[in-house]
């Protein structure tokens, strides 16, 4: 056992271990869980069962926990320099590099335990989630839109809740071809609501990410980036209600719809002087848009 754990009782390595996976800061799975969930329920064209429901919820907690395991030990170094993340497990020798992995991994291969009860297309297409997962945390140091690879990342469960629900008795050789064209078009919809969410986290650490030489989009934005983030709501949002309309859910979508057009106009109030608390604020509160556009689809199968 290394020497950071001595003289520390078991409560005080657990707050460790959950400080890692940033347990008390829900809005991370929750910003994940809204659209895959609309995915299950649009694909299965309302409740897709328990089985799935349970595997889906606990399946992108987990990975949600590993990657936080994995982004902190690809950016301890960088984390060191800035104000908000410096006091991270990681980065600040609470825990080590290892225990950080193999806690990482652990959790990933209790994800991947629930995966093996689904069909094979959704065992085929969660290596691919796996992979995207370990990259991101990479992109930052090369490309100038990490967010976009973040977005793809973030997205994919809904592929996923598709194949899960639509391609029972489909072979692994054959998976590549089992998610429909609609799917893929809520992943891109999905993904400019990740790269608004998400460079509105960027800009709170602009100043700090500069300086180490980190890639973001609130950098390669720079004036144009509050712009930038209201545009990227509008295609969300529009993408949305092109996919959905056809899908005749009524008023519970009009009214999600518009609830979550507030919500952008709330957002912009929130970030448009670029203040670290403002821009923070818009980001930590984004999962209850997800949340509404979830319950306007769950609302409007109920109600067929």
């Amino acid at each position: 056992m290394n020497n950071q754990y001595v003289g520390i009782s078991w409560k005080g390595k657990l707050k460790i271990y959950l400080d890692l996976i940033r347990w008390n800061r829900p809005a991370g799975w929750l910003l994940l869980l809204w659209p895959t969930l609309s995915a299950l329920w649009l694909a299965a064209e309302g409740f897709p069962g328990w089985h799935l429901l349970i595997v889906f919820i606990m399946g992108t907690i987990l990975m949600r926990s590993a990657g936080c395991a994995f982004n902190d030990v690809a950016d301890r170094n960088f984390d060191l320099h800035v104000k908000r993340t410096a006091q991270r497990p990681v980065a600040s020798g609470a825990i080590g590099v290892r225990q950080a992995l193999f806690f990482g991994f652990l959790l990933a291969l209790i994800a991947f335990a629930l995966v093996l009860t689904l069909n094979m297309a959704g065992i085929v297409w969660s290596f691919a989630a796996l992979a995207i997962a370990l990259i991101y945390p990479y992109a930052k140091r090369f490309v100038s839109m990490p967010q976009a690879v973040l977005g793809v990342a973030f997205s994919f469960g809904i592929p996923m809740a598709y194949v899960a629900v639509q391609a029972d008795g489909v072979e692994a050789i054959q998976a590549w071809q089992a998610v429909p064209l609609k799917a893929w078009q809520l992943l891109i919809s999905n993904l400019f609501w990740v790269l608004a969410y998400d460079t509105e986290y960027a800009i709170v650490d602009r100043d700090d990410d500069i300086r180490i030489g980190m890639k973001t989009s609130a950098i390669t934005l720079a004036r144009y980036d509050v712009t930038a983030i209201i545009v990227f709501y509008i295609l969300h949002l529009s993408i949305w209600f092109y996919l959905l309309l056809p899908v005749n859910l009524a008023w519970p979508f009009a009214v999600s719809l518009l609830l979550a057009c507030a919500q952008v106009v709330w957002h912009f109030q929130l970030i448009k002087n670029r203040t670290r608390a403002g821009c923070f604020e818009a980001f930590r509160l984004n999962h209850w848009l997800g949340a509404t556009l979830f319950l306007g689809v769950a609302l409007g199968y109920a109600l067929r």
